[in-house]
């Protein structure tokens, strides 16, 4: 009987510190946002005119979540990444911002 519950309490170790190991790993596709897609977003804007938010208030810093009254569009097909429909893009203080579609936390941002 002891022999019984020595081994169930190990047991009972082993899966709970593998279940805090496999919840600490997290699985991200990093893509790395160059200056030629900033220009791209930039001109793509021009010729759909769509506008920028001018609001010195708003630091488009990455972490940042853009409030809902900023229009984010879908990347522009020449800008290839892993999964375009994660990611979408504004202009703010004639700066594009990318931005993850679902939470619209800014990602990456060219000065």
């Amino acid at each position: 009987m002891k022999r019984s519950l020595i081994s169930i309490i190990t047991a009972s170790v082993l899966l709970a510190s593998a279940g805090l190991a496999s919840a600490q790993t997290t699985t991200t596709t990093t893509t790395t946002w160059t200056n030629d897609q900033g220009s791209l977003i930039r001109e793509y804007s021009t010729t759909k005119k769509y506008s920028s938010v001018t609001d010195p208030s708003l630091k488009p810093t990455i972490g940042v979540v853009l409030p809902t009254n900023v229009t984010v569009y879908p990347l522009p097909d020449t800008i290839k990444v892993t999964e375009p429909g994660q990611y979408s893009y504004t202009i703010i203080n004639d700066h594009p911002v990318v931005v993850e579609t679902t939470t619209r936390k800014v990602v990456h941002s060219w000065e």
